[in-house]
């Protein structure tokens, strides 16, 4: 039997895991180099090698190497090697070559002389020149120059074996096979399936991981799938050795199919779950890979049977993968939240080309290696997911709680309104457990001369005054601010020293509303019953949650079911978040401000949802409504009072709201129902609205308990055709 040597290529940082795998397959003289890994082992082995790697890119069949950095030399080195005892008389052949010297100053020169050594070795021994095929060459020769060290070789392997087949489409930057596979195996997934536990992707995109750990769990050769192999034509070819190590693959993967695996996978995005499904089909692993389209806050643990244990992979995406960058931390702790909620006891897998996100998943990672996805360095993060590994919010991480401290006295007009504050909390407090609810208005100008709406964010005051009669001097004014202020602080126990949210609230002309009033960046992250949002209590007019619309977006999420939803000046999305809890198929969220848009965006991450599945679009909502086509179930309206931007043409929400119903209601089906909601104060519906349509006035209903002192808050109408 003759014992040849081989080097196994692979991507950067995989070599120690294909060394284990190498070994476990029979390979002796094992060596993990830089360029992969070397080995020794009958022809047999090779084919092995090839059918049922893993983890390695090609299969070479190695000559011995020599000293050689000159064309003449490279020549002669090639004329060195016995070209008849793999390639036959007629059959083509392409070079690889990779290396410089000082006299070789490009890769394409090396390649070709030593192609002309094999060619001229052809014609001097009267045999048929090989012709020249750089796409499907009948051989391949792999040829490297190394610090004045050349060798070559035939690669057995042909197309790279990390192409297996079942993925014709694996979307925006696709993770290769072999790093997938990389990823389980250093993970210990194939012993974890053995055991009886379980694999999930919640954001499986192709399904590349799940594809991998199927092949693995249900000892499945990868190379069963490739068509072609670079042995085929090659003229050392033992083809009655290759059908029996092919034969022996087909039988253990037959045996296989009998193997009881759970493996399943969820995506926001019923594209890439579509292409998952069609690799699986494929591969005909229908009955073990399960894919549902979910957004990753839809994902929970399987319950339809005991899953003790397993591991929970996802790769998420990154800056080359996804427009919205800023809400990248956000979906990526969302994920860490997810992992740590849902599947305690389990091992967790994160892979990202960005360390930085890797941080965000809010989870200490107990082990990290790097692999090399193409041109990419690609972290991948291993989690022990154990009571102990405790998950960390990334919006809260750091932030002082509201706790109690000692306070100076206060003045009379403070303790006044401190008196109306304690009052009004009071009065709230049975609804505000009742319902859950943690982001709420205290204060809306109960006192006159005190004149300013006081909110409440997770126990952080938001106090925005109202601007001050002409007749009230500035000094008086600011007096009751500051006794204002000191009054809130009291009530809510906010630390000496701690920052209050303070605005003054005046007419705003344009995008005044959308320009910062302060540069903190500080975001806090509160609930709003199944949802999550970012409010930013600082920067802007308004925060990026209006309190009043609380019952609105509570309607809108229990008629979301299974339906398209379009939100119109739809500012940061909360009700599309709200949509999308309640199981909204789609969802369409329109407004001009690109500010607004990309917190959207950021809530959306923070929310597990898909960007794909709830799109965003920067627009004017008038123009867009004339040229849109499709067709909602369930729509928000909801217009600002005014607008004269210089980008859009003026609106005034009076005199422009009928045109801008007939628009929104030609999107609307025939058993939709449209939500449209107004501020302005003195706003009357057209009468023509109530002629053409079916106009219920739910302005009532709208108003939240904490809004009662403020019955004109808002206007609010369900319309639906007739």
């Amino acid at each position: 039997m003759v014992i040849h040597q081989y080097l196994a290529t692979c991507p950067a940082g995989v070599g120690v895991y294909l060394a284990q795998e190498l070994e476990q397959l029979g390979a002796a003289s094992v060596v993990e180099r830089p360029s992969g890994v070397t080995f020794e082992g009958a022809l047999g082995l090779a084919y092995r090698v090839c059918l049922w790697s893993r983890l390695a890119n090609r299969v070479i069949l190695q000559f011995e190497g020599v000293k050689a950095d000159t064309a003449d030399g490279l020549y002669e080195a090639a004329m060195s090697i016995d070209w008849l005892q793999h390639l036959a008389p007629g059959r083509s052949l392409a070079v690889d070559f990779s290396g410089r010297s000082s006299d070789i100053r490009n890769e394409q020169f090396g390649a070709r002389r030593v192609k002309d050594a094999i060619v001229d070795q052809c014609r001097q021994r009267g045999v048929e020149r090989p012709s020249v095929d750089l796409r499907e060459p009948d051989v391949r020769i792999h040829a490297r120059l190394h610090r004045g060290q050349f060798s070559l070789g035939v690669d057995l392997s042909g197309e790279s074996l990390h192409r297996r087949g079942y993925r014709l489409d694996g979307g925006l930057a696709p993770l290769k096979e072999n790093i997938a596979a990389a990823a389980l195996w250093a993970a210990e997934w194939p012993a974890m399936s053995e055991a009886g536990q379980a694999l999930i992707d919640p954001m499986c995109g192709s399904s590349t991981l799940l594809l991998e750990g199927a092949l693995m769990a249900l000892d499945r050769a990868p190379g069963l799938s490739r068509a072609r192999f670079g042995f085929d034509h090659w003229a050392g070819h033992d083809d009655a050795q290759w059908r029996a190590i092919r034969s022996e693959a087909d039988e253990r993967a037959q045996a296989g199919l009998s193997t009881a695996v759970e493996i399943r996978g969820y995506d926001g995005d019923i594209q890439a779950v579509r292409r998952s499904q069609n690799n699986i089909a494929r591969l005909g692993l229908e009955k073990f890979v399960r894919i549902r389209c979910k957004d990753l806050a839809s994902v929970t643990r399987p319950t339809h049977k005991d899953l003790w244990g397993g591991l929970v992979v996802a790769n998420p995406p990154w800056g080359e993968r996804m427009g919205n960058v800023s809400g990248l931390p956000l979906l990526y702790n969302a994920l860490g939240d997810l992992m740590s909620r849902e599947f305690e006891g389990w091992r967790g897998v994160v892979l990202t080309s960005d360390l930085a996100l890797g941080k965000a998943v809010g989870l200490r990672a107990a082990k990290r290696r790097a692999f090399q996805n193409g041109r990419l360095d690609l972290h991948c993060l291993q989690f022990e997911l154990t009571a102990d590994n405790r998950f960390r919010d990334l919006e809260t991480a750091g932030q002082k709680p509201l706790a109690s401290s000692p306070q100076a006295p206060l003045s009379e007009e403070a303790e006044m309104v401190a008196n109306r504050l304690r009052k009004n909390r009071r009065r709230l407090s049975p609804w505000l457990r009742r319902e859950g609810i943690s982001c709420y208005r205290v204060y809306d100008a109960d006192i006159p001369e005190y004149a300013a709406a006081v909110d409440i964010y997770d126990g952080h005051p938001h106090i925005a005054e109202y601007a001050a009669p002409k007749s009230v001097p500035d000094d008086t004014a600011n007096r009751r601010l500051e006794a204002l202020v000191q009054a809130v602080c009291s009530v809510f126990e906010v630390p000496a020293g701690e920052r209050v949210a303070v605005k003054r609230r005046e007419r705003q002309k344009g995008t005044g509303q959308y320009q910062r009033l302060e540069q903190t960046g500080e975001r806090l992250v509160v609930s709003e019953g199944a949802v999550k949002a970012l409010v930013n209590l600082h920067d802007y007019l308004d925060t990026g949650l209006f309190l009043d619309h609380r019952p609105l977006r509570t309607w809108v999420s229990g008629e979301a079911k299974g339906r398209h939803f379009l939100n119109l000046f739809s500012y940061t999305g909360v009700a599309t978040l709200h949509a999308a809890s309640g199981g909204a198929t789609t969802s369409t969220s329109v407004d001009a401000s690109a500010t607004y848009l990309d917190w959207f965006g950021a809530n959306l991450a923070l929310n597990g949802f898909s960007d794909r599945q709830h799109r965003a679009i920067r627009a004017d909502v008038r123009s867009w409504l004339a040229e849109e086509t499709r067709q909602y179930d369930l729509i928000m309206l909801d217009p600002p009072s005014f607008s004269n931007s210089k980008r859009y043409d003026d609106f005034d929400v009076q005199r422009d709201h009928y045109a801008l119903l007939e628009l929104s209601m030609a999107r609307l089906t025939g058993e939709g129902s449209l939500y449209f909601s107004t501020n302005s104060r003195r706003f009357k519906l057209d009468a023509r609205a109530l002629e053409t349509w079916q106009v219920s006035d739910v302005t009532q209903q709208s108003i939240p308990e904490d809004f009662r002192r403020n019955q004109r808050i808002h206007a609010c109408w369900r319309i639906r055709h007739r």
